[in-house]
């Protein structure tokens, strides 16, 4: 055989695999994923955090993953999404600005992106998140049962003039809102796949293959629904309603044994690494997750929940930088609360008196309330490191609650969930 008939050879061969591998996902159903939750699933990190990402070298390819050379965002290929949340529906071509608004991203990209890598073939993901809202009252699922209001709470009310029994209504009303919005919407979606992933192949269906819930802020925080929070066994209430929620959900979808990861809360890290002054919460933070981690334990979930501990994508280092800036800015306040910004001044010419032109210079800055950014950069300058202060620069852009809106976080955290769904064996 000569050398153009033997590379002729190769190539038909290499395309029939092609074309083999291209049936086999061709004949496969579509696999649908449902993402719900809270402010943290629709997702507060800003567009300009993205670039932290590549600032750590083993980033580089997650970052690439999401952005262009040029810096714009990339269109994830055979990836869809169907979103619904405060502001209405929005679907298109899995891409940046699907979190909580158009410059913005939540962890449904990175989840996207990898999913679809892991499986090779095409993704529809359904997202449902709204802030604000909790398990307790607003996600609670029909088999539930109503909202039980603990009789402290309506003593509570009682001696504060509140009308009781209009609070009920309205807890009546809330009660399962934002469960049921989320049948629906993903019913909606399924009726009609096309409308959102114009390739779908009706005669192959498709699979409800994962359902990913990450909330739990307001219940967290809610000491009515939980007042024994700070204790073991605190928030059993919550895990309680959580395996509720799961069987519903997986019934109302028509898909029993449909995999399930619950993305347990972790704004602020390990609680193992709280620094002194977050020390007066680790425990109610440490019972919270616990609790929000308990389902998947339980026999009838076996290998098909699986909790992941969002805390392990916290950024470490992002986190040190902002403790140390923020101790900056309570030393400045500080000295301007004390009327002694100029004396702050003096001290960042290490110690040495300040000559007349110098002097003058920072009078001005402080009649033109100029001098607290001056001092805040010199300090800064001072403390963090070329690479520490463009970290600082950029890599937050919300409250620590929110995952301090980075990207960073988000894109590890919607990473862990693509890697912990339990596919099934036929995957």
């Amino acid at each position: 055989m000569n050398k153009f008939a033997s590379r002729l050879t190769t190539i038909c061969f290499l395309l029939a695999v092609g074309c083999s591998n291209s049936t086999l996902h061709a004949q496969t159903p579509l696999k649908v994923f449902v993402l719900v939750g809270q402010s943290n699933m629709e997702g507060h990190a800003k567009l300009s955090t993205i670039p932290h990402i590549g600032m750590d070298p083993n980033g580089k390819a997650m970052m690439s993953e999401i952005l262009a050379d040029d810096g714009t965002p990339n269109v994830i290929d055979d990836v869809w999404i169907s979103y619904l949340s405060t502001k209405g529906v929005k679907s298109g071509q899995l891409t940046t600005g699907f979190g909580a608004d158009d410059n913005k991203i939540g962890p449904e990209l990175t989840f996207g992106i990898y999913m679809q890598k892991r499986l090779n073939e095409p993704v529809l993901i359904i997202k449902t998140a709204w802030g604000g809202k909790s398990i307790n009252t607003d996600f609670r699922s029909p088999s539930a049962g109503p909202y039980p209001f603990d009789q402290d709470t309506l003593d509570r009310l009682k001696e504060q003039g509140k009308d009781i029994e209009a609070i009920k209504r309205d807890k009546v009303k809330a009660t399962g809102f934002y469960y049921q919005q989320t049948i629906d919407h993903v019913r909606s979606v399924l009726k009609d796949i096309k409308a959102v992933y114009p390739n779908y192949d009706a005669s192959l269906g498709y699979e409800l293959s994962g359902i990913v819930w990450f909330q739990g802020w307001n219940d967290m925080v809610d000491r009515s629904t939980y007042p024994t929070r700070d204790q073991p066994g605190g928030y059993d209430a919550y895990s309680s309603v959580l395996v509720n929620f799961i069987r519903d959900i997986r019934k109302d979808l028509s898909a029993p044994d449909c995999p399930f990861v619950i993305g347990v809360m972790g704004a602020g890290g390990p609680v193992a690494k709280y620094t002194k002054d977050q020390q007066r919460y680790a425990g109610i933070h440490q019972n919270f997750r616990d609790a929000m981690a308990a389902p998947a334990a339980q026999p009838e979930f076996k290998e098909k929940v699986v909790a992941v501990l969002t805390e392990d994508s916290w950024d470490l280092e992002l986190d040190s930088i902002l403790k140390r800036d923020n101790a900056i800015r309570n030393k400045i306040n500080q000295a301007k609360k004390n009327d002694s910004l100029l004396e702050l001044a003096k001290q960042l010419n290490q110690g040495k008196e300040l000559n007349s032109a110098d002097l003058e210079v920072f009078k001005t800055l402080l009649r033109q309330n100029k001098l607290e950014s001056a001092i805040l950069e010199s300090l800064r300058t001072q403390t963090f490191t070329p690479n520490e202060y463009a970290i600082l620069k950029i890599g937050k852009s919300n409250a620590e609650y929110h995952y301090l809106g980075s990207g960073k976080i988000l894109a590890k955290i919607g990473k862990s969930f693509a890697d912990a769904i339990p596919l099934n064996s036929s995957n």
